[in-house]
């Protein structure tokens, strides 16, 4: 397994897909410390083997598709090392005729590659006025993570590509979104924001698919190829194999990479603007109490932002500050026309509200209560977020 050519040579995206993980893994993995390696794969002698135990556990998101398959060799690899304790978990949303059958044929190849623990779980899809491909991705992590909490897995690694990242760039593209949006999947997060609990690591977003074929032939693994990856009914599938292929053919080979080096620019710029937003909300934040009731008001106050501070803010970072608000009370990402009728409410001549915000939100104008009604009020107006019934 995992030669190519002369007897004892390792296969080059064999190579490459370790190589790569263990870099990623030093950057985010709490725990991780891979030893040097001789030309056995296994540890340098005089290496002390440590308490299995101690090690970070991590569960590989495996759907028996070429991409998790090859992510999950690499894992029982470092795992086989004693330098991690690695699992699976393979996700079954019952969509399709046959995916109970497939999902135990992945989790099988799984513990043939010595993972352990390797669940399979269901997790039925629900729209909730989703579309189908984002409802069927909220179903998924919702699965991973109580996977992750029930046998204390630090993080669960994902089998994305580089090829993956330009897609999700380009579809960043087609709905004209931000920052954040364009710098596609980060290399880590946590798999519910803010919880504190396990994260969702891209330990392959450097390597193409046609390598994470190539692992799965070297390693005598059989992956298997969904169906539903074909149906040109789905936006990524159109950009998968229409659009990336006409910007090959006409722009000249190259753009996928690009168009993740992009991502990678683009994620870092990110981060700077998501810390200076941390900074200007906390700064703009106030006491709801201090200023006049919303009228008419029958849900909830929930925030309450200077509107002084948000004027003298970027544009940039007080659009970041008006929809991290929104989400923060738990309303919906504001479009850019909402977050654009929330700036008007900052306009003297404006109007005071409501703006109403997808996810049962509404934004009013609020002025100051007299100075006397209330010792140390507020001196100038302030937006005030309501959750509505």
């Amino acid at each position: 397994m995992a030669q190519s050519g002369r007897e004892g040579r390792l296969h080059p995206a064999v190579g490459a897909a370790r190589h790569h993980t263990v870099a990623h893994l030093k950057r985010h993995l709490p725990g991780f410390d891979a030893a040097p390696t001789g030309k056995s794969g296994q540890r340098s002698s005089g290496e002390v083997q440590r308490d299995l135990e101690s090690l970070p556990l991590v569960l590989v998101a495996c759907s028996g598709g070429p991409d998790s398959l090859a992510l999950a060799s690499v894992a029982a690899h470092f795992s086989r090392r004693g330098d991690l304790r690695a699992g699976a978990v393979v996700v079954d949303h019952d969509l399709q005729p046959g995916s109970a059958e497939q999902a135990e044929r992945a989790a099988d190849q799984c513990r043939k590659l010595g993972l352990d623990p390797v669940r399979v779980v269901t997790a039925a899809v629900e729209r909730n006025g989703m579309g189908p491909e984002m409802a069927a991705r909220t179903a998924r992590y919702d699965a991973l993570e109580e996977a992750a909490r029930e046998v204390g897995a630090s993080a669960v690694l994902l089998g994305h590509t580089l090829d993956d990242q330009a897609e999700t760039v380009l579809l960043g593209l087609s709905r004209g979104s931000g920052t954040r949006s364009l710098a596609g999947m980060p290399e880590a997060r946590e798999l519910r924001e803010g919880s504190g609990g396990p994260l969702v690591l891209r330990p392959l977003l450097t390597l193409r698919r046609e390598d994470t074929h190539a692992i799965c032939e070297a390693e005598g693994l059989s992956p298997w190829s969904d169906p539903t990856n074909e149906e040109r009914t789905f936006r990524r599938n159109q950009v998968r194999h229409e659009v990336l292929p006409y910007l090959e053919d006409r722009l000249g080979p190259g753009i996928s990479v690009a168009l993740s080096r992009t991502a990678s620019v683009l994620g870092a710029d990110a981060e700077l603007l998501e810390d200076l937003t941390d900074e200007a909300l906390r700064a703009a934040a106030v006491d709801p109490a201090a200023y006049q009731a919303v009228p008419d008001s029958q849900g909830r106050v929930a925030a309450g932002l200077s509107m002084p501070a948000l004027r003298e803010m970027h544009r940039a970072i007080r659009r970041r500050v008006l929809a991290r608000t929104v989400v923060g009370i738990g309303g919906e990402s504001p479009s850019f026309e909402r977050l654009g009728a929330m700036e008007d409410l900052l306009e003297p001549t404006g109007k005071s509200g409501p703006i109403q915000l997808a996810g049962h939100v509404a934004v009013w104008r609020c002025r100051p209560l007299p100075t006397g009604g209330r010792r140390g009020a507020a001196r100038e107006g302030a937006l005030i977020y309501v959750v509505t019934d």
